[in-house]
C-alpha cells in the first residue's frame, strides 16, 4: 500500500484539495445566500466534482480514485483549518468542526469529503476505462 500511495501524484492532489477551497468562500462571504440556497452549495459542488473529473481523465491518471480521495481528504483538512482561523475573526468565536465535542465534527468532514472523492474518482474510471477501451 506505501508504494501505491508514493506513486500518487501528491502535487495534483494537493491542487484539486486548494481549488475546492472555492466551495467555503461563497459561505464565508455571504454570497450563498445572494445566490440563493440549496441550490448554490450544490452548484459549485457540481462545478469543483466536474473539474476533479476533467483533471484525472484528461492526466490519465492510474488510480483516480485513490487520488481523488485523498484529493477529498486534503480538502476536508484544509477547510477545518480555514474554519478555525476564519470563524473566531468572523463570528467572535470558534465555529464549524473543531467546535463539535469529541472531534465528532473533523471526524464527518474528513469522511464525507473523502466519500465525495471517491465517488468522483470511480465515475472517472469508469469513464476513463470505457475511453481507453475505445482507443484499441
Amino acid at each position: 500500500m506505501t508504494t501505491r500511495v508514493a506513486r500518487l501524484s501528491w502535487p495534483l492532489i494537493a491542487l484539486l484539495g486548494v481549488f475546492a477551497l472555492v466551495r467555503p468562500v461563497p459561505s464565508i462571504t455571504g454570497a450563498m445566500e445572494v445566490l440563493g440556497r440549496p441550490w448554490a452549495p450544490l452548484v459549485v459542488t457540481v462545478l469543483i466534482s466536474i473539474v476533479w473529473f476533467a483533471a484525472v481523465v484528461w492526466r490519465r491518471e492510474g488510480r483516480p480514485v485513490l487520488t481523488l480521495t485523498c484529493a477529498g481528504l486534503v480538502y476536508g483538512v484544509l477547510a477545518v483549518v480555514l474554519s478555525a482561523v476564519l470563524s473566531p475573526v468572523l463570528h467572535g468565536e470558534l465555529m464549524g468542526p473543531l467546535a463539535s465535542p469529541g472531534g465528532v465534527g473533523v471526524v464527518m468532514v474528513l469522511l464525507v469529503n473523502a466519500a465525495w472523492g471517491a465517488v468522483v474518482g470511480v465515475v472517472a474510471s469508469v469513464v476513463s476505462r470505457r475511453h481507453h477501451t475505445g482507443d484499441r
